[in-house]
Formats: C-alpha cells, structure tokens, sequence
C-alpha cells in the first residue's frame, strides 16, 4: 500500500528559517558573568551533597532500592562460585606477577570490597588479571631479578619476597594516583580509543606471553624472566633448551609453601621506585583501565544499564591506592571471573560481598592448607584460564565479512603484541587504528546526487538507477570533514566531477575580460548613439547564451555528511567559489550544521556568496534554483512525498 503526503511550505534560506523559528538570543545568560556562574555551581545545599555522595560513591544510591526477593539468592550463589575460582587464580596470577601466591589472595580480596563500595559495573568481577599481572610480573623482574640460587624458606629468601612485593605494591599504588589524576580531568573518555578489535586482539595475543612464561613453572625448571622486544621467542627458545638436554639437574617440585593465616600488616611500598617504573606504570594503567571498563561496558550494554567511565577511574584509583599498602598488586576487572558471575546469575556488585567472604575465609583459616601445592598445578591454572582469549581466532572470518579495516586492526595489533611486547604492541594497535581513522575521513567520497521523480528525496545517482540529475544542476554531497589533512583530496574530487580544469578556468577568464571590453565599448557606443542597446547587459547574459541547456550552470553542495570545517576547508571552500565564478557557474549550500556555517560565514565565503545561497535542505534550493531559472515570482515550492 503506498501513500503520497502533500506538503506546502516556503523555500527557506539559512538566513529566512532563523529568522522563523530561530531562538533569540538569550540576554539572562548571556549576562551571567564567570563569577556567577561558578558561584552557582559552588553553592552547597543538602539536596545537592546528597547527590554528590549517591553519584561518587555508588553503593549509596543501589543499595538501599536492593531488591532482596530478586536478587539476593543469584548474587549469593555467583558470589560464592567466583570466591571459590579466585582462591586458585589468585595465586597462579601472582606467580604471573613475580610474587609470592599469598600475595595474590590479598589482591582477591580488597579490591573487590573497594569496587563494591565505588564501582558502577553490576557485573563486574575485579582481582587479579593475567595481563596486567603480567606487565607487573616484567617491571618487578627488571627490578628485582631472580638469584640463580635461592631458597624460599631462607632470611635472604624472605627478604627477596619482600623487595618484589615492594615494586608490585609500588606499581600498584602509583596506578592508582594515575587513575585519580584522570578522573579529576575527567579523562574517562580515553577509554573509546581501544576499540573492541584492539582489545581482543591485545587479550589474545597477551594469552601468549602468559603462556610462554608459565612453561617453565609447567616443566619445573628455573629460568630468568626474558622481557623487552622478541621476549616470547626468548622463553621458548630457553625453555625448550633446557628441557630437552635436561639442563635443569634439580628435578624437586617446586610448591607453593609457606601461606600465612590472617590479615597482611600495613606497609609503605617501595616508593622509591617510582622514578623506574613510571613508563611501565602508565602503559599498565591504561590497559587495566580499559579491560575493565570495556567489560563492564558489554555487560550493561547486555542488561540495560549505564557505566560511567569517570566513575570507574575513580572505582579503580581508590582500589588500586588502598590495596596497595596491603601489599598488594595491580588489580582490574578480569575476564573469567566476571563471565562467570553473569552466567551465575549475578544481579548487583552486592555479589562482591560473597566473593570477598570466601577469600576472607581462606586467608583467616584454610590458607596453610595450601603449603604443599604444587606451583605447576598454579600454572596449569593460568594456561587453562586463556581458553577464552585463544578462541577469540574464532571471530576473525565473521569480522573480515563485516569490516576489513577492523580486521587489518586486529592483525596489527595481535602480531605486534605477540612479535615484539604487551605495552610496545597495545601502543602500536591503536596508532595504527588511529591511522586507518585518519585515513578514512582523507578519502571520504564525493557524489553525485540524484533526485527521485515526485519526491523531495536525492541519493547518489552511481547507486540509484531511477535517480536522475536535475538538468544544468551538478548536486554534489562530500561524506566526511573537510580540513587541513584532506583538503587536496575533496579538491580533487569536486574539481574533477565538475570539469574545472585549470585551462577550461584561463579560457573563461579570458572570454570574460573580452565580454568586459566589448560591453565597455558598446555602453561608450549607446550613450553616444542616446540608443539603449541591452543584448550585452551582463555577463549572465553572455554565459548563458555560451552555455547549452544541459551544462552545468549552477553547483549545489550538500553539507549534511561534513561534520566539521577548519580554517584551511573553508579557505578552500572560499577559492572553489571563485573558481566557479570565473567559469560562469553559481554555487549553493545547503544542510549546513551550525558549526560548519559560522566557521564558513567568519572565513569570509559570504564575500564571495550571497546569504540567500544557503539553503535548509538541498530540495529548497532546487525549487528556489528553477523558480529562478523560470523566472516564476511564487516563493512556494509543493513537495510530494
């Protein structure tokens, strides 16, 4: 069933419609000065600290609307199931990180009690994370390298756990400043620059240093950390030597050992260690941050709710602080366990308190229980829990059927992080998405549009068929900004649909001096003769009459894709138009956004174009166009739709 909609309306220029149904100016605004201003946001009132307490820490605005009946028995049953998987992955992650297992059940446990307390992320489990323990792990081995000899049970050995806590707790503790810095300048936003081929890419292949690192803890042999560029190769290489020619003599089974009962004692970080880890600490800063809001993205975005990302820098800031002078290490969402607690049925971040209850147990009563485990077992543990990052191969043909350039962008990424290191390769994936940004909006296309019979509808005629062109009107739409990095791009394209060659623009110059010499001569001639001889009047006169009626006689641009102007597009717009006029041809605008038309308007293309030459959308300016052409003196145009 197909319906048409008359609709009567006046052709509206830029200028006409604001002038309709344009807002003035608002004086009392305008008016206000800074001080005022700022003074009214400063200004303090029970309602508004309310506001301010729900809105900076979160728990006091889900908490008391807790629906109990609904929710409690799904966040008891996840809690608990994701307590009980970070008691091993706490420990095999600390591995990860270069400490000691115990110190990987403490970082199970504050962080996800801080989280609770401040995080937005209904399902969200924080902890330990195999890639952020894993940059940690390198940072706490260029500092503290590992003796060739040394026993665990020792006073030397002891101390030797205590300096690699140090660094860890360090790393920790100045990731949180960082993370609080960010949230007072309001950088949540960085986050967006890891997109989701980024960071699947970066997990997986991040899957790979954790797994070449645990090799030797699988095999039981003693081997220094290799970090830097090519490091993978490098512990493969070692491992498998040492392995097959039995390198390694003491074949005893290294195990967990001592795991103290109760809480850890207060203690300063090595702060004397920021100098050295800061480059390190922002890389690691970075990625835990956008894991974790990442996560907790695509779980609202899957039950229908909002993160912040502000909110969460302040969530993770104040975790990774505190925890940190309860030598602990990074902390961040992590994948498996926060699958986990949705798949369980996990409902609010009160889920946390359940998870938290079982790590409580184990440190105040069945850790020693833990002394004999095998340390192989932990990594086992580690390698086992990639499993998901591993088939994430699994969406390569799907996102090279949907997006090439993503696909280009997960590859980068993947074999930069795999073939040279974690932060070296993250940082390589996103100024290589950057660059395909970059260079998409260089090379956005240019069309030519078409109009639909009867309609007020224009589509690009290449892809439309029954779309034809309006006879002597060239209506073209540019899809993307115009500014200083493709400027020579859109010039190109407008300059090679319309024709204008640089010798077709010197002909038309020359044929129009020649037009003002002849018409100077005949007006001497007239005025002499007191005969009024008007066959030369203008020079529109002359172009049209040099014009046949299908040649392009007026250019209209639709703005409606360009997002944005510089100052160097609209100097290029401001040429064009000069361009056009020496050939005899008149250009329109129209569906300009507010932002393109002043930058346009400030640039002084209104020297060089009348205002009433921008058009609201493009079928008022062709009404406006023809009504011209047939010298019709209505200014209503009738739109079938």
């Amino acid at each position: 069933m197909s319906a048409s909609v008359a609709v009567y309306r006046s052709i509206f220029t830029e200028d006409r419609f604001k002038q309709a149904y344009g807002s003035e100016e608002d004086s009392t605004s305008g008016g206000v000065g800074l001080r005022d201003r700022l003074a009214a946001r400063c200004r303090c009132s029970r309602r508004a600290c309310l506001h301010l307490l729900r809105q900076r820490v979160p728990i006091f605005s889900w908490l008391p609307g807790y629906r109990f009946k609904k929710c409690f028995l799904g966040d008891t049953i996840a809690g608990l199931t994701v307590g009980i998987l970070h008691i091993p992955q706490g420990m095999a992650f600390a591995l990860l990180t270069s400490v000691a297992p115990i110190f990987g059940l403490y970082t199970s446990f504050f962080p996800v009690i801080i989280y609770m307390i401040f995080g937005t992320g209904r399902h969200v489990s924080t902890g330990t994370f195999a890639v952020v323990s894993l940059m940690t792990g390198s940072v706490v081995e260029q500092l503290v390298p590992t003796p060739t000899e040394l026993n665990s049970s020792s006073p030397e050995g002891a101390d030797f756990e205590l300096q690699r806590i140090g660094v860890a707790s360090a790393v920790a503790l100045l990731s949180g400043i960082i993370m609080l810095c960010m949230f007072g300048l309001q950088l949540g936003f960085l986050s967006t620059y890891l997109s989701e081929p980024i960071v699947k890419a970066f997990t997986s292949a991040a899957a790979f240093h954790v797994t070449s690192s645990q090799l030797q803890s699988m095999l039981g042999l003693r081997l220094s950390r290799h970090t830097g560029t090519f490091s993978i190769f490098k512990v493969i290489i070692a491992t498998s030597v040492a392995y097959a020619f039995s390198l390694d003599s003491f074949y005893a089974i290294e195990i967990v050992g001592h795991i103290p009962a109760g809480f850890p004692r207060p203690q300063l970080p090595s702060l004397h260690t920021f100098p050295d880890i800061a480059g390190d600490t922002v890389a690691i800063t970075f990625v835990g941050y956008a894991v974790s809001v990442s996560l907790a993205m695509i779980y609202a975005d899957k039950h229908g709710y909002s993160i912040h990302p502000n909110q969460e820098l302040l969530a993770h800031g104040i975790s990774n602080t505190v925890s940190s002078f309860f030598t602990c290490f990074p902390s961040s969402a992590t994948l498996a366990t926060t699958n986990i607690l949705e798949s369980a049925g996990g409902y609010t971040q009160f889920s946390g308190l359940f998870t938290s209850f079982v790590v409580l147990i184990v440190l105040l009563l069945i850790g020693p229980l833990f002394h004999f485990l095998p340390k192989a077992v932990l990594a086992c543990i580690n390698v086992t829990s990639l499993r998901q990052m591993f088939l994430q191969f699994q969406d390569l043909p799907e996102l090279w059927r949907i997006s090439k350039i993503d696909f280009m962008v997960w590859v980068v990424t993947w074999l930069s992080v795999v073939v040279l290191n974690v932060d070296l390769g993250l940082a390589i994936g996103v100024v290589f998405s950057m660059m395909t940004v970059i260079c998409r909006t260089q090379r956005a296309g240019c069309s030519v549009l078409g109009r639909a019979s009867n309609t007020e509808i224009y589509r690009p005629v290449e892809n439309h068929s029954k779309c034809y062109e309006v006879p002597g009107m060239k209506i073209l739409t540019y899809n993307g900004p115009i500014y200083y990095g493709n400027r020579s791009f859109f010039r190109e394209e407008m300059s090679k649909l319309l024709g204008l060659t640089s010798e077709k623009i010197r002909s038309r110059e020359k044929a129009r001096k020649a037009l003002e010499k002849r018409e100077r001569e005949t007006n001497v001639n007239t005025v002499e003769r007191g005969i009024a001889n008007a066959s030369f009047s203008s020079e529109n006169e002359f172009f049209k009459s040099e014009k046949s009626e299908h040649e392009v006689q007026v250019v209209l641009i639709d703005c409606s894709s360009v997002i944005f102007v510089d100052v160097a597009g609209a100097r290029l717009f401001t040429q064009m138009c000069i361009e056009c006029q020496k050939v005899g041809v008149h250009v329109y605008l129209s569906n300009c956004n507010e932002s393109v038309l002043k930058i346009l308007t400030s640039s002084g293309l209104m020297n060089y174009m009348k205002p009433q030459h921008i058009f609201i959308t493009v079928h008022d300016a062709v009404m406006y166009i023809q009504q011209q052409k047939e010298k019709h003196p209505e200014n209503t145009t009738t739109v079938w739709v």
